[in-house]
């Protein structure tokens, strides 16, 4: 069921993806080579609860830290560890959900560790631009499917990258995951109607290869990886349709 938020809840939801986001920024200028993944969950964990948040990772169906680190070819759900070290030339996906007074907020972006190869580089600043399109492109009365995947899908292919099938965007902001389910690529199921006070993630998950297909990592049960190792980034914003257009919430 997709829920059409209410002026108060939108308040609620605005505040509490201005905290991710403040939570991201904050966690982020701390990345630099030899600083592990766990301590930046460890950053990003505090200053959420300093700010009377609590990170919605932490126990979500088990995830056992508080926010998501994916590195180079992990597409997502990267669990962070003190094993896990950042190299130069590395490139990491920070994904940040909170929960303030009820309400979620979620956002993620993709970062460079120092000098990184220029394909590396390239993807990052295409599924940054990517996201950017498909925002600008939302607006009440539009359909998902043609302002957010057709968008996305027919900007990236003609760079030989691939747009990740099996994950999507979401409707959040009463609960983590809500309706919509938010397709990247243009599907036909994903011909929806937008209206105003509707409020979903958009989360591009692009492959720097032809190949979109990922798999879990069995041992985790969380970890997705690209099928092909090719390395993978992220972008996302939670946003608020309204009819002169889309609203980011996390900024």
């Amino acid at each position: 069921m997709i829920l059409i938020k209410t002026p108060s809840q939108i308040e609620g939801i605005r505040a509490s993806s201005k905290l991710a986001a403040a939570a991201l920024r904050h966690t982020a200028s701390f990345i630099k080579e030899g600083i592990s993944t766990e301590a930046l969950n460890q950053i990003a964990h505090d200053y959420i609860v300093s700010h009377h948040g609590v990170p919605a990772p932490l126990n979500y169906g088990g995830f056992p830290k508080s926010i998501c680190t994916s590195i180079n070819n992990v597409v997502c759900h990267g669990i962070p560890s003190k094993k896990e070290i950042l190299h130069e030339g590395d490139i990491i996906n920070l994904d940040i959900t909170t929960i303030l007074n009820g309400y979620f907020g979620d956002t993620s972006a993709s970062y460079p560790i120092g000098k990184v190869s220029r394909e590396a580089q390239l993807l990052l600043d295409r599924t940054k631009a990517s996201l950017d399109l498909a925002i600008k492109s939302v607006k009440a009365g539009k359909y998902l499917n043609e302002c957010v995947g057709r968008v996305i899908e027919n900007y990236i292919t003609p760079f030989g990258y691939s747009v990740v099938r099996d994950l999507g965007g979401h409707g959040v902001g009463l609960k983590f995951h809500e309706d919509p389910f938010v397709f990247h690529y243009d599907d036909p199921k994903n011909h929806l109607l937008l209206k105003s006070g509707m409020i979903f993630t958009i989360e591009p998950m692009i492959n720097a290869s032809k190949n979109w297909r990922v798999f879990q990592d069995a041992d985790d049960g969380w970890t997705i990886f690209t099928a092909d190792s090719s390395l993978s980034a992220q972008f996302e914003h939670t946003i608020l349709v309204t009819n002169s257009g889309a609203e980011i919430l996390t900024k």
